[in-house]
């Protein structure tokens, strides 16, 4: 998975979140252990094998070093493949129109024309002030650990992930849809300071 951002996964910063309930963790934590790794292997070797998916619901981001990052709206996020459309609407100033593939990445909304670049997740730092970990989105959003790096994972007495540590990130997994098989995450909160972000999906479609 290449940086020039397929991987733009919701993820990004966070404040308040309009619309979307601030919910406490959920409850006790447990360490990881063989069998709940297993079970978190399982999980994480049927959803990588999803190519195209999407969501919707509300993002909330903040970022403590730069005004333009905080806000919230509604998001709409696309993945086929390679190929992405990321939309955030309202609440940022700016409607967000993020897409592209691994050629490279065009953001609308900013300017009166399109912004290319070949690297999704340095665009997005110089025109919007978000700065996230892109590549690492895409898995964290699916409850996945991101690939090429260690992580440590404390599930939930549910036997889902609760909580993930990966490059210096903090994601909270708050709720989750268990009528899916694999289940889903609908409700993330993650945090590197300066930056903090909460995701609220209120849809997702996998095919």
């Amino acid at each position: 998975m290449r940086r020039h951002g397929r991987n733009i996964f919701l993820w990004l910063g966070v404040a308040a979140l309009s619309g979307c309930v601030s919910l406490p963790p959920r409850g006790p934590t447990v360490a990881s252990d063989a069998g709940l790794m297993a079970a978190q292997a399982a999980r994480e070797d049927a959803l990588r094998t999803v190519s195209d998916w999407s969501l919707d619901g509300r993002l909330g981001i903040s970022n403590a070093s730069d005004s333009r990052g905080n806000g919230s709206g509604s998001l709409s996020w696309r993945q086929r493949g390679d190929s992405y459309v990321f939309t955030v609407n309202g609440g940022f100033g700016y409607d967000y129109r993020l897409s592209g593939d691994t050629q490279g990445a065009v953001l609308e909304g900013v300017g009166k024309q399109p912004i290319r670049g070949d690297d999704a997740e340095a665009l997005m730092r110089k025109a919007a002030g978000w700065s996230v970990p892109l590549e690492s989105l895409r898995a964290w959003v699916l409850g996945l650990r991101a690939p090429g790096s260690p992580a440590q994972i404390r599930f939930g007495t549910d036997r889902l992930p609760a909580v993930l540590e990966q490059d210096g990130w903090h994601v909270e997994y708050r709720a989750w849809d268990t009528s899916r098989q694999p289940a889903l995450p609908t409700k993330v909160f993650a945090s590197k300071p300066p930056y903090k972000v909460r995701l609220a999906v209120s849809n997702w479609t996998l095919r």
